[in-house]
C-alpha cells in the first residue's frame, strides 16, 4: 500500500521515480493536498508555478477529483492572511501541504506539527529553524533551498576561468 511518505515524495519532485505499482495503489482513495501561496490568485508568476505543479501531478497519474483534491489558499504577503489560511489548511488535515517561501512555512509550522509541509523554495531552512539539518530534516517540514551554498566556490571558479579564457582570446565581453 502506498504510504504518506510516497505521497510527499511526489511533491518533492521525485514522482517520476515512483514504481507504477505504487502509483496504481494510491488511486484507492482520494488524497488531499493543501497549497499555501504568498500571492494573489491573479499573480502570473505564481499561476505559472501552480500550472507546472498541476501538470506534474497529472503526468504522474494524479487527477483532480478522481484521486487527488487540492485546497489552495492565496494569502498575499500579509502575515495575518497567511496565518488565517495556514490555520484553515491545518484544520482540513490534508495529506500534505505545499508552502511557498519562508513566510508561509513559518506560519504553517505554528499551525501544525503533524501535517507534512513541503516547500519548493526557502533560502535557509536550517537557519530559519524549519528543519534540523539538510541531511535529516526531522519534524514535519522538508523541501528545497533557494541556493546551494556549497557550490558557490565552484561557480566563482568557473566564472573566473571563463573570464580568463575570454581575456586570452581577446573577447571584450
Amino acid at each position: 500500500m502506498s504510504t504518506r511518505r510516497d505521497f510527499i515524495t511526489l511533491l518533492g519532485g521525485a514522482a517520476a521515480a515512483w514504481p507504477l505499482a505504487a502509483r496504481a495503489q494510491t488511486r484507492d482513495r482520494v488524497r488531499s493536498i493543501g497549497v499555501l501561496l504568498p500571492a494573489t490568485a491573479d499573480d502570473a508568476a505564481f499561476q505559472a508555478r501552480v500550472g507546472a505543479f498541476l501538470q506534474g501531478l497529472q503526468q504522474s497519474g494524479w487527477t483532480i477529483g478522481r484521486n487527488v483534491r487540492i485546497d489552495t489558499r492565496w494569502a498575499t504577503a500579509n502575515a495575518d492572511g497567511i496565518r488565517r489560511h495556514a490555520a484553515e489548511l491545518a484544520a482540513l488535515a490534508p495529506d500534505v501541504i505545499l508552502a511557498h517561501g519562508a513566510s508561509t512555512v513559518r506560519l504553517l509550522l505554528q499551525a501544525t506539527r503533524t501535517v507534512p509541509i513541503v516547500f519548493p523554495v526557502v533560502a535557509d531552512p536550517v537557519g530559519a529553524g524549519f528543519v534540523d539539518s539538510l541531511a535529516r530534516p526531522g519534524g514535519n517540514a522538508t523541501g528545497f533551498m533557494t541556493f546551494e551554498y556549497s557550490i558557490g566556490g565552484k561557480r566563482l571558479g568557473a566564472a573566473q576561468a571563463d573570464r580568463a579564457e575570454r581575456d586570452a582570446s581577446g573577447d571584450p565581453s
